[in-house]
């Protein structure tokens, strides 16, 4: 019975709050340009927005997320409301969650080397 409630309670601990959506939804996220063909995703810039709702929301992805890799390199990813989201120094990333590598490495849609 307590192992029940202790992953219930975990569960629900990944889920955003009200606050990080809010956060999340009222962003104007740029659209990553340089790689719109091989990679498309979007993102925010930590000095272009409210800095404290920004580290919470990456503190969350580390805490909450699960370990993946792009290529060689391993990262923390955490899903929400279809887009994939990550972090790098002062970046948070997001993508459609059909779009990760990992996704597209198993339906043999990795781009191809130029």
């Amino acid at each position: 019975m307590i192992l029940k409630f202790r992953r219930i309670r975990v569960f629900l601990k990944l889920e955003l709050s009200e606050t990080l959506q809010k956060f999340i939804d009222s962003q104007d996220w740029i659209f990553a340009k340089t790689y719109a063909e091989t990679w498309p995703h979007e993102y925010i810039v930590q000095e272009r927005v409210d800095n404290e709702l920004y580290m919470k929301l990456a503190h969350h992805i580390d805490r909450y997320g699960y370990e993946s890799y792009f290529y060689k390199m391993k990262q923390i990813y955490f899903d929400y409301d279809g887009r994939t989201y990550w972090h790098m120094e002062n970046i948070i990333n997001r993508c459609e969650e059909g779009e990760t590598y990992h996704r597209r490495e198993i339906e043999g849609r990795l781009p191809e080397d130029k």
